[in-house]
């Protein structure tokens, strides 16, 4: 195999899966990224066995050839070097790499080691809008599990109802988001479908650069998003997701209208106080909130802001990272609580979108 290849070219391409090849060394083909090299197209693919991305490369090529390269090492020659890359493989354990007066020689891998991109079966497909996707896993990401036991926990549901509507639902137990987006097309039935947390952060990243409707395609073990060129596929997780609709309380009867923004500064300010439990203490008062927090070695922290609000009083406690997790992503000026009683589940709402809901666990405080 012999190529040439722009430094930007070869530079864009390899930092779309750096986070997606293995890091640790437990199957050494999984640090590498398989690159083939034809007349006829050029791509890399890269996988971790439960992700894998596979992308177009445009490259001069010269003589064809596939051979697995070192991903990380590949990525930072090529951050470092100037100029047009030249790659050139020495039988399927070396590959040569010059540009301007720089060369290296790296250790590789067979092409005949990398694993095989998984076929589908009974597969299904639809289309949707790359900022509708965008918004869904955005809004719902920072509330799925990262290591719970309960392993269907560490993704997001993808609740595909019969006929066009999306709902998409993160939850680790604590705390829960729910958005619902009308998607072009529909499928047979309905379908869910749950994707783990990391193939949702990666492919969030690609959702950003692209323009293009997203082709979605997916079977009974996984799901194949197209975005532009790029195709990107997830094993799904196995596994029974809770029953979302149970968790939404239904008699909140307590309701307030704060400002975002002030609420979001208030509780950052806040929690400076809250060490690692991250809790804080919400006071409501008639057209009023009190914030606070107390650590015994290292003191204490009180803040009030002006709510709308008309009933009796009420305490609670929260995990401020929560709170502030829920501000971060709700667009609108003015954000809904919806309360019962100091242990209840709090309702979280967007005052400008009906079809995004929170919903947060209090804590003891």
């Amino acid at each position: 195999m012999k190529l040439v290849v722009s430094k930007e070219e070869m530079l864009s391409k390899l930092s779309n899966i750096q986070n997606i090849v293995e890091k640790k060394n437990t199957m050494p083909i999984l640090s590498h990224f398989l690159l083939e090299a034809g007349k006829q197209g050029s791509y890399i693919v890269a996988t971790d066995l439960d992700t894998a991305l596979k992308e177009p490369l445009n490259v001069k090529v010269e003589k064809e050839g596939r051979i697995c390269i070192p991903a990380r090492k590949m990525f930072e020659i090529v951050k470092e070097v100037e100029g047009d890359l030249t790659c050139e493989t020495i039988d399927d354990q070396w590959l040569k790499v010059k540009a301007g007066a720089s060369s290296f020689r790296l250790a590789c891998l067979s092409a005949q080691e990398f694993p095989a991109w998984p076929g589908m079966d009974d597969k299904q497909e639809l289309s949707v809008k790359p900022e509708v996707l965008l918004e869904a896993i955005a809004k719902t990401v920072y509330a799925s599990g990262e290591h719970d036991t309960r392993y269907a926990l560490n993704g997001i549901l993808f609740h595909i109802h019969d006929g066009n509507r999306l709902t998409v639902v993160g939850t680790d137990g604590h705390r829960l988001a729910l958005i619902i987006k009308e998607i072009v097309g529909s499928v047979q039935g309905e379908s869910k479908l749950i994707i783990p947390r990391k193939a949702s952060t990666e492919l969030k990243k690609l959702l950003e650069k692209s323009t293009d409707d997203v082709r979605m395609t997916f079977g009974k073990n996984h799901v194949l998003f197209s975005v532009g060129e790029i195709q990107f596929l997830t094993r799904l997780i196995e596994g029974t997701y809770p029953n979302y609709e149970q968790v939404i309380p239904a008699a909140n009867d307590k309701k307030i209208v704060v400002n975002r923004e002030v609420l979001y500064k208030t509780v950052r300010r806040v929690s400076i106080m809250s060490k690692d439990t991250k809790g804080i203490k919400v006071e409501a008062a008639e057209n009023l909130f009190r914030i606070s927090s107390s650590t015994p070695d290292l003191g204490e922290a009180h803040d009030e802001m002006a709510v709308d609000y008309n009933g009796e009083e009420l305490a609670l406690g929260f995990n401020s990272r929560y709170l502030l997790d829920i501000l971060e992503v709700i667009d609108s000026e003015k954000v809904i609580l919806e309360m019962q009683a100091s242990l209840s589940p709090v309702l979280v709402k967007d005052a400008e979108d009906e079809n995004y809901r929170c919903v947060i666990m209090p804590m003891r405080i």
